[in-house]
C-alpha cells in the first residue's frame, strides 16, 4: 500500500474512532478542513509539518497515520518504505519502524543533505526524542539550546518544544531518530 493511501485510511480511521467531524478535526489539529478531506481521499501527499500537526493534534504517534498494518512480528524493508521530503528535497525521514502501541516508541532514518533545516512542530507532551548520527555533521536546536553533533555522537531531549536540524557540513547527515511516548 502507498504512503498516500496509508495516510488516507489511518487518518480517517483515527477521525472516526474518535467521533470527530472534519470540522472538528481541523480546530483540533490546526489542518484545515479542506486539506483534511483531500488527505482523506489520498488526492494530496502532505508535507511532514502537516503530518505532525495532524499526529500531534490527535496525540498520536507521528508513523501512526504512515504504517499499513499493525502486527507483533514485522520486517520493514528500506524500498517499502516511502520516504517523506522537505526542504527540497535535503531533508528527508524514512520511517524505519512504525509505533505500536506497546513499545511506546517509533524509529525513523533521517538524512539531510548540504544546507539541508527543518524546523520541527513541538511533539506532544512527554515525547522524548533520541538521534545518533552515524555520518556527517548536524546542528539539532531544541528550545533555547543549540547542540553540533558528529559521526557517533548522541543526543536525548524532551522534544514537546520547538526543534530544528541542519545539515552544518558538505557531507550528507545521517543519523537514526527514536521517538519514545511515555
Amino acid at each position: 500500500m502507498e504512503i498516500q493511501q496509508s495516510v488516507a485510511k489511518n487518518i480517517r480511521e483515527i477521525r472516526e474512532s474518535r467521533k470527530l467531524t472534519l470540522d472538528g478535526a481541523a480546530k483540533l489539529t490546526g489542518v484545515s478542513r479542506s486539506m483534511l478531506v483531500q488527505m482523506e481521499k489520498g488526492e494530496v501527499n502532505p508535507t511532514i509539518s502537516v503530518l505532525w500537526k495532524i499526529a500531534n493534534g490527535y496525540k498520536v504517534p507521528f508513523t501512526a497515520l504512515l504504517d499499513p498494518c499493525q502486527k507483533t512480528h514485522r520486517l520493514y524493508r528500506r524500498e517499502e518504505q516511502s520516504p517523506l521530503a522537505e526542504d527540497e528535497g535535503r531533508y528527508i525521514n524514512r520511517p524505519a519502524i512504525p509505533f505500536q502501541e506497546d513499545a511506546k516508541l517509533e524509529s525513523c532514518v533521517i538524512e539531510i543533505r548540504e544546507g539541508g533545516f527543518l524546523q520541527a512542530q513541538p511533539h506532544m507532551s512527554g515525547v522524548v526524542e533520541l538521534l545518533t548520527v552515524f555520518s556527517g555533521e548536524t546542528e539539532v536546536t531544541a528550545g533555547e539550546e543549540v547542540f553540533r553533533l558528529r559521526e557517533g555522537d548522541s543526543l536525548r531531549f524532551d522534544a514537546d518544544t520547538p526543534h530544528s536540524y541542519r545539515c552544518v557540513g558538505t557531507e550528507t547527515v545521517r543519523m537514526n531518530m527514536i521517538l519514545y511516548y511515555r
